[in-house]
């Protein structure tokens, strides 16, 4: 099969969103396999203050905007979960994290927080679930380059609405996608408990 990716072209995270080819021709580029399942992610059980403050927060703002832009989702949908997770775990969420590892992997990661573990949110343009999760699967990668990084990392892509979780193990070389998702607000408190599981996860 005929390369992907041409030596001497520069790939930004946003032109794997672009491109035609699966996500899983894609990921074979960087030697990595594609798979999806049903995910048993972390679930943190303590109290999380907030939660029912944040879910009345979304609730009561929903009937009174348009989520027909990518900023209002961001800021009506997004932003609100990111900041509480941040909160909890106490450490910094990063917007538009610049990351440059070589010509195939840079750009900016739209959020990453950084814990025990590590996750980066992708929200998927034009709310393509699909090809969102490829520009988060290469994201992955890019962090995965790192020596420091831990063998699993862990990212979301989400419309605002729903969010899909990927897990990049390192050692098998595998990134797996899965097969459910979390609605907003309805999964609210399971996405958050998720979120913050992750990060807190020794």
């Amino acid at each position: 099969m005929a390369k992907i990716l041409q030596k001497g072209v520069s790939y930004t995270f946003r032109s794997y969103f672009e491109l035609p080819q699966d996500t899983d021709e894609i990921l074979a580029e960087f030697g990595y396999d594609y798979a999806k399942t049903r995910l048993q992610l972390p679930l943190t059980q303590r109290d999380i203050p907030g939660l029912d403050a944040l879910k009345a927060q979304i609730e009561d703002t929903l009937p009174y905007v348009q989520l027909t832009s990518e900023s209002a989702k961001r800021e009506v949908l997004i932003a609100p979960v990111m900041m509480r997770v941040a909160t909890l775990v106490h450490q910094i969420l990063r917007f538009e994290y610049p990351l440059k590892v070589n010509d195939w992997l840079q750009g900016s990661l739209d959020y990453l927080i950084r814990g025990h573990n590590q996750i980066v949110v992708v929200e998927a343009k034009r709310d393509d679930l699909t090809r969102g999760f490829t520009q988060l699967a290469v994201e992955m990668i890019a962090l995965a380059m790192d020596e420091t990084a831990p063998d699993t990392i862990y990212g979301a892509v989400t419309m605002g609405n729903l969010w899909i979780f990927g897990v990049l193990n390192r050692q098998t070389k595998r990134i797996t996608q899965d097969i459910s998702g979390y609605q907003v607000p309805d999964d609210v408190e399971a996405l958050v408990r998720t979120l913050v599981g992750i990060l807190e996860q020794d």
